[in-house]
């Protein structure tokens, strides 16, 4: 059974500005999901899931739907900030989304197959979709996840600060944990970021770091389902706390009820963090394309 692709999508981008999911970056107004999903199918997924605002789904269709269905199946999954989660009877009401887990909790009826999760906004290379294809066909089971693991040095962006989950393996390339870094920047040629205290701390360039690219079998809604009624309860009165995807892995893995394996990419991943990041994304596929990794137009 082919893999499943679910796709980040319901946020607005608030550093970017305005809907940057549908923005165009190839020579035919391609946008970095299409190249993502071009990506997935080549790897052997066979379904690909939108997690969006209700209000993006004409959007969404016109712009994917009507051209992907030929390809692979799509389906759509809603996320509204207060989105119900079976199991809690008042989800407690806030502004602020609750974050990239709980996208994932609510796209569960729409997935039954070992599945892949991306950011909507990033470039992630068609080497990470084929090893994650692999893993998920061969190796994903019930306590064994995966996710990519970028170097550092090649995913920051030339127009600001970026936080990055960074990776802690063991010898075998399994997860340890993850820990956030925020404000990561270059200076004078060396990759540092600011502590708690405003201190500049040096980290090395390749560090493996997390882009939001998980691997996961079905059984992991059963533990989003439980971690988010605990968080939601606990978090009631935090309207900006997020129930994010590295929270329930670092939890997962602290019980040890589940290995994850580090598959390193060789790939530059880029995306679109600031306005000013868009020239390099669409000068970086173009690249590609003039080296055959794509062709000129994607879905003929």
């Amino acid at each position: 059974m082919k893999p499943t692709l679910v796709v980040l999508a319901a946020g607005m981008g608030s550093r970017y500005g305005g809907l940057k999911q549908l923005d165009g970056m190839g020579p035919n107004g391609e946008t970095i999901i299409d190249y993502s999903i071009f990506d997935a199918k080549r790897a052997g997924f066979g379904k690909v899931v939108f997690v969006i605002r209700e209000s993006f789904k004409d959007a969404f269709e016109k712009q994917f739907g009507e051209k992907i269905r030929t390809h692979l199946e799509v389906a759509y999954a809603f996320q509204e900030v207060n989105s119900p989660i079976e199991g809690l009877d008042e989800i407690p009401e806030r502004t602020k989304p609750w974050g990239t887990a709980h996208a994932v909790l609510v796209a569960k009826n729409q997935i039954n197959t070992p599945f892949a999760v991306i950011n909507a906004d990033d470039f992630y290379g068609h080497n990470a979709y084929q090893k994650m294809a692999d893993f998920l066909i061969q190796e994903a089971e019930e306590n064994h996840y995966a996710m990519i693991g970028y170097q550092l040095q090649k995913t920051l962006s030339e127009h600001g600060s970026v936080s990055r989950g960074v990776c802690k393996m063991n010898e075998e390339r399994k997860l340890k944990s993850i820990v956030e870094r925020t404000q990561i920047f270059k200076l004078n040629r060396n990759i540092i970021f600011k502590n708690e205290a405003d201190e500049h701390i040096y980290i090395a360039p390749t560090s493996a770091v997390s882009m939001n690219f998980w691997g996961f079998h079905t059984s992991v809604f059963d533990e989003l389902s439980k971690q988010f009624i605990t968080f939601a309860k606990e978090n009631k009165d935090k309207p900006k706390a997020e129930f994010f995807i590295p929270l329930i892995i670092n939890n997962m893995i602290s019980d040890e009820k589940v290995a994850v394996s580090v598959l390193e990419s060789t790939d530059q991943w880029f995306g679109m963090t600031y306005k000013e990041d868009k020239e390099i994304v669409q000068r970086s596929i173009q690249d590609r394309i003039s080296a055959g990794s794509y062709p000129e137009q994607l879905w003929l």
